[in-house]
């Protein structure tokens, strides 16, 4: 016999009051004022019909403290999996409605078991972050949860992708979640994210500060280097995620979503000819390069606001997934300072878990240099790309396009550094420094002499390009593969990359390395 309607009328209710959260008003308002609620993201971010919520009957099991007639909707947070574009995804989506977010224990085991549910499947993991916090009410309940939390952040790293959306607030503990995650994305105007808020900093240093100066997006993004995307509300940071998660592969024993159906493209390209000036004293914008040689000229720039003169993100050539690591020119001439370093290095040991090939477009002056760089600790920071590079045993391609200097060069991924094709541009220059520098050193007393000083140190410094520089004596000892012109830049990695795919590099057995953090 069927069901009773009694049941079904029982199951219906409850999930109408776990589906309200804090109060069909609350979430109201919410949408009044233009921002999503907790299940609006998820309704955004998954195909239509897939999402399969995981905890939905889940309740709080605080007592005291005004807490003990409370019925908080799902513990104040909603978990489960779904598929965005075919593709399964796990989440997590804090509902500010309810109790302001804060994480309490059953919080704290829902996001925990979703967690678990993304590692045994392999499958992303994305978390919209919307919390007031910590549950006081619940004590040292709560930091266990947020250890518990942080733990399978740390298990899952390297195995599975993992997206933190700050949507709202993110203070104290509940930052460091997002901050052990791969990416982390964030709302413009109504996110804000701190450790000690301005009241704490006054009372602790003495120091008058706002939310917007320690905690803004824009902060976040360009000067702590925090954040990696920011996003204007909640429907475009869900339009990043899924154009993130378009990169990536589900788990680090799977390939990324490469298009092998796109035509196989050779042809040359010249106006990447007309790109990049002959003098490597000109500033180009390296973007430019990247455009044109990406797939539908389609780049998705990671950390755009922050170490720009380095730049990093996601495209595709001929097809294949690929990571682009490149100097900019056009800030601090592409020199790799502390935050550059810190910044390339991050992304490039993401692209190695998740198995997308790294292609490096070069033109690097050396590393800066200044008092407060060495006092800051360059040689550690700088050493991390070295790392990283060395590290990696994805297909690793190199695009030397003017200038690849000292101990820079190296650390753009040369040959020596596990590179498996080198290839550079006539304008390149490769050498322990540049010609001036060369110049001024080697032969300093001679100028000191010389009554056509200018004259001299120019004639010193074309030799030393064509003696000690030229990419051809580089080529000649096989420290770069082959020279050629820019506009068969694409058509040569296009290829390489497909006959890379299948690439395989054991290691010595080890825990890890230790990388110069």
């Amino acid at each position: 016999m069927p069901i009773s309607k009694k049941f079904l009328d029982t199951l219906a209710e409850k999930r109408d009051t776990a589906l309200s959260g804090g109060g069909v008003q609350k979430l109201q308002k919410r949408r009044e004022r233009g921002l999503m609620t907790a299940r609006d993201r998820l309704d955004a971010l998954f195909d239509r019909g897939t999402f399969q919520e995981i905890g939905l009957h889940a309740r709080h099991e605080t007592r005291g403290f005004g807490m003990d007639d409370k019925d908080l909707a799902g513990d104040g947070v909603v978990t489960g999996i779904g598929f965005t574009d075919g593709r399964p995804v796990a989440t997590f989506s804090q509902d500010f409605t309810v109790a302001g977010g804060s994480l309490g224990r059953v919080h704290a085991v829902k996001i925990c078991e979703v967690m678990d549910y993304a590692e045994k499947a392999g499958m992303p993991l994305v978390g919209f972050n919307d919390s007031g916090g910590a549950r006081i009410q619940e004590g040292v309940e709560s930091l266990s949860g947020y250890g518990q939390v942080f733990n399978r952040n740390v298990r899952l790293s390297g195995v599975v992708p993992q997206i933190a959306v700050i949507a709202g607030r993110c203070a104290g503990g509940a930052s460091y979640s997002p901050a052990l995650m791969d990416f982390i994305i964030m709302t413009r105007t109504e996110a804000v994210m701190f450790i000690c808020g301005p009241e704490v900093i006054r009372a602790v240093t003495g120091e008058e500060t706002s939310l917007q100066e320690i905690g803004s997006a824009e902060m976040q993004a360009s000067i702590s280097g925090n954040v990696h995307f920011v996003a204007e509300n909640d429907a475009h940071a869900v339009e990043i995620v899924r154009d993130l998660l378009s990169y990536l592969p589900s788990n680090n024993m799977v390939d990324p979503p490469h298009q092998f159906e796109n035509e196989l493209t050779i042809a040359p390209q010249q106006e990447l000819d007309a790109l990049v000036p002959e003098s490597a004293r000109e500033p180009f914008d390296v973007k430019q390069v990247i455009e044109t040689i990406a797939d539908d000229h389609r780049f998705l720039e990671v950390q755009r606001d922050f170490a720009q003169n380095i730049v990093v993100g996601f495209g595709r050539i001929g097809g294949i997934v690929v990571g682009f690591v490149a100097n900019q020119p056009m800030v601090k001439a592409g020199s790799l300072d502390i935050d550059a370093s810190d910044k390339g290095a991050r992304f490039i040991r993401v692209c190695n878990v998740f198995n997308i090939p790294l292609v490096t477009l070069v033109d690097v002056p050396g590393f800066l240099p200044g008092i407060l760089e060495e006092q800051r600790g360059i040689i550690r920071h700088g050493a991390k790309m070295l790392f990283s590079y060395a590290a990696a045993t994805v297909p690793k391609l190199t695009v030397i396009m003017r200038k690849a200097y000292g101990g820079a060069y190296l650390a753009m991924c040369s040959r020596d550094m596990g590179a498996d094709l080198v290839l550079a541009w006539p304008t390149a220059e490769i050498a322990v420094m540049g010609a001036e520098g060369a110049v001024s050193v080697l032969y300093h007393q001679d100028l000191k002499k010389a009554e056509n000083r200018a004259e001299l140190a120019t004639r010193l410094a074309t030799e030393y390009r064509e003696q000690f520089a030229s990419p051809y004596l580089s080529a000649g000892k096989m420290f770069i593969h082959d020279v050629i012109e820019p506009a068969e830049t694409r058509a040569r990695l296009a290829l390489a990359l497909r006959s890379l795919l299948a690439k395989r590099e054991l290691r010595p057995s080890k825990k890890h390395g230790n990388i110069p953090l």
